[in-house]
């Protein structure tokens, strides 16, 4: 076998698998999100609603997801710097989503009082 026609392919497939390991890691953030955009978006008491949670949340989970997605696959590949970067900015986004609060459900949910 010529190894000039085999690392095209090989490349092709490595690509695929990579786009294919983004797109579950970005399925993935969104299965995660649904359970909080559900609760904020379809109103608490008095038809409260957090956008927040569509604005901030979904996009910061998608690409968390994503990121994180990539990062495991750099690092089955054996390209541990590019893992640790993409763990780096998994974690940075995780701090801004905290610092943020872009998971917080309705404020009547969450301030439901005595009467619960």
């Amino acid at each position: 076998m010529d190894t000039a026609h085999t690392t095209p392919r090989r490349e092709a497939l490595t690509g695929t698998a990579g786009l294919l390991t983004a797109a579950i890691g970005a399925l993935v953030g969104l299965v995660a999100w649904l359970p909080y955009g559900r609760s904020s978006l379809s109103g608490a008491f008095e038809s409260e609603r957090n956008t927040a949670v569509l604005f901030l949340g979904l996009p910061l989970l998608l690409l968390g997801g994503t990121l994180t997605a990539l990062a495991a696959f750099a690092a089955v590949r054996g390209r541990w710097r590019t893992a640790l970067t993409l763990t780096a900015a998994v974690a940075g986004l995780a701090a801004l989503g905290v610092g943020l609060d872009v998971l917080a459900g309705p404020q009547a949910a969450s301030d439901c009082g005595s009467p619960c």
